[in-house]
């Protein structure tokens, strides 16, 4: 079993699932232990300068004498799992693959079906390393932290040429806020790389434009014996209200450059009810219609129920990193090379979501995303492609390294 996938069986027996209920940082303890083992995991492996701030964790690889005018590079990785399925007790199991269902718990009779997910068959005949159905596998993104950790390793002990090497493990991804307390400045890095995406080959240089939005609903409780032309029922509202949005910009309509309105959660009763909606699209402009019609809808709502009835709490989370990165191509370029001369046709891909490299490019560090060699992120059906995560070291490697 080579060094990255002895790394990441690891790595995924740690619990780190973030929380979005949270208000500390990181918003969970168990993000703290790992990252104490990460700074320490670098050290011995002979990384200068690590350091650790709140679950935030940096490292440095001096370049290499005579490859001190090189740019300095940074990879990061973030060390949360997302809180949609359990991130704990997770029992990752290395299956070979040849095609049709994957029996994932023969106890609990789950399994993963070619029916359901037809790519499957692109890993016929490689190994896959899959879960239990029972929790998600952690891939997202402790197999970017692996393949990280792991060519970190090959740069020192093989003394391979490079310039300056940044690395860096973030807390809270996935409830948006990995870049919160990232130190850009002391980080040191030109520009960096995300390793936080899906099959092997995938460049990301675009995202959404994302944004939160909380409805609050004040309605008014009668009697139902009582409550003709006085009840105005919270619930029925909110119903109301989401029936105001576009039906076909609901995600399981949506595709490609198309964005959306997604209805993460609702609750409540007569009196008070409460909608969250997550709103995302590529395009700024469609971006900002998309936030004026939730403000309009709240606007005639409250005409016809009375001031007050409803309450918009609507914040901006990342924008497209498009943005910034389309004046510094050569970036994506140079991970272009780098898979090509590993055997690897890149691709282009829109991400229909965000990276902590959305917002670091904003914040002055360029930041395309790059693949992992995971899939189904967020589920029980999540898995990670053996020789997909061992093509990303030597991609790595290659990036770092100096061109021509």
């Amino acid at each position: 079993m080579t060094p990255v996938i002895q790394r990441f069986l690891e790595y995924v027996r740690h619990e780190t699932t973030s929380c979005e209920e949270s208000t500390s940082r990181p918003s969970t303890p168990t993000q703290l232990a790992f990252a104490e083992k990460l700074a320490n995991e670098l050290k011995e492996l002979g990384v200068s300068n690590v350091r650790t701030a709140n679950a935030y964790v940096y490292g440095e690889i001096p370049a290499t004498t005579g490859y001190e005018k090189e740019p300095a590079i940074g990879l990061i990785s973030h060390i949360d799992t997302a809180p949609a399925a359990s991130g704990a007790n997770i029992h990752p199991q290395v299956v070979h693959y040849e095609g049709g269902d994957i029996m994932l718990n023969q106890q609990e009779n789950i399994v993963m079906k070619e029916a359901d997910f037809p790519f499957l068959a692109n890993y016929q005949g490689k190994e896959l390393i899959v879960t239990d159905g029972t929790t998600l596998l952690g891939a997202d993104d402790k197999a970017g932290v692996a393949e990280i950790m792991t060519a970190a390793e090959r740069l020192i002990q093989d003394g391979l040429p490079h310039g300056k090497v940044c690395i860096a493990f973030t807390p809270d991804e996935e409830i948006g806020c990995g870049a919160d307390g990232f130190d850009v400045a002391g980080f040191g890095a030109d520009f960096a790389y995300t390793v936080d995406g899906g099959p092997l080959g995938e460049i990301n240089y675009e995202t959404f434009n994302a944004a939160d939005l909380k409805v609050h609903i004040q309605g008014r409780n009668i009697h139902p014996g009582s409550a003709k032309g006085k009840m105005i029922n919270a619930l029925l509202v909110g119903m109301e209200f989401h029936q105001m949005l576009p039906v076909i910009e609901n995600p399981m309509y949506t595709e490609g450059y198309e964005g959306f309105y997604h209805l993460e959660g609702m609750n409540g009763h007569e009196e008070t009810a409460h909608l969250h909606y997550i709103i995302r699209d590529h395009d700024r402009s469609k971006f900002e219609a998309k936030k004026e019609r939730v403000q309009q809808i709240a606007q005639y709502l409250n005409g016809v129920y009375g001031p007050q009835t409803i309450q918009l709490e609507l914040s901006d989370t990342y924008y497209n990193m498009r943005e910034v990165l389309e004046d510094k191509m050569e970036i994506v370029h140079r991970a272009e090379e780098a898979f090509r001369a590993c055997g690897v046709e890149p691709r282009s891909t829109p991400v229909r979501g965000g990276t902590d490299g959305s917002r670091l490019s904003f914040m002055g560090l360029p930041c395309p995303n790059l693949s992992t060699g995971g899939a189904n992120y967020h589920g029980r059906f999540e898995f990670a492609c053996v020789p997909e995560m061992e093509a990303m070291v030597e991609v790595l490697l290659h990036i770092v390294q100096p061109r021509g």
